[in-house]
């Protein structure tokens, strides 16, 4: 009687490390161009964004990044300050 592989309560069943490697002999090149073509399918109409909601969606990642730029540079002044009026004194 062959052994039922065992079953674990926190397996969700996805792959940590796929091992279907070039060269091995369980290498199937069907499986992958089926994969393949399905993560790059062509996106439905539905999926495309508007002009005007592609233009606000650029102008917020901007912000974004301008918001923590300025955090990081206001943090680096304060610590420049901090140093040469406290700390070195």
């Amino acid at each position: 009687m062959r052994q039922q592989p065992q079953q674990y309560d926190d397996d969700d069943g996805r792959v940590i490390c796929n091992m279907d490697v070039p060269g091995m002999r369980w290498h199937d090149r069907s499986v992958r161009r089926e994969r393949f073509a399905r993560r790059f399918a062509p996106a439905s109409q539905g999926d495309q964004m508007t002009r005007s909601e592609a233009r606000r969606f650029t102008w917020y990642a901007m912000l974004s990044g301008v918001l923590i730029a300025s955090v990081f540079a206001a943090t680096w002044l304060l610590f420049i300050l901090f140093c040469t009026q406290v700390w070195f004194k």
